[in-house]
């Protein structure tokens, strides 16, 4: 499992938790999240996050 930083805002993905509230269940890798999936605190797309 591995964690995703937004670089605009901090928020942290964690492949762990996921992103329920906005459809990506728990254990989904940061890859295999759908390009149209943006940051649930700032909407910045996948390409502002970098691995922790």
């Amino acid at each position: 499992m591995a964690a995703w930083i937004c670089t605009k805002c901090g928020y942290l993905y964690d492949d762990r938790f996921g992103n329920p509230e906005n459809g990506v269940v728990a254990g989904t890798p940061f890859e295999k999240i759908p390009d149209t999936w943006v940051c649930p605190r700032c909407k910045a797309t996948k390409a502002f996050f970098v691995k922790k």
